[in-house]
């Protein structure tokens, strides 16, 4: 188990009934780098991971690598 899975699982537990819109993730996201500018590049890549899912691509294609 990584260390991030007990935060997915948290968000899981909390919030898996919600229904939101990717605008609104794309603001808590905004939101978040301004208040953690260090992870910009993390976000940024989860980012356009979640933009591309239906799009054939390698991991090279991501930000940062």
């Amino acid at each position: 188990m990584y260390f991030t899975d007990r935060g997915i699982e948290e968000l899981e537990q909390r919030r898996g009934d919600d229904e939101v819109s990717l605008a609104w993730l794309a603001e808590q996201l905004r939101v978040f780098v301004d208040l953690y500018p260090e992870f910009e590049v993390p976000v940024e890549r989860l980012a356009t991971w979640l933009a591309r899912l239906d799009d054939d691509f390698d991991d090279d294609d991501l930000p940062g690598e």
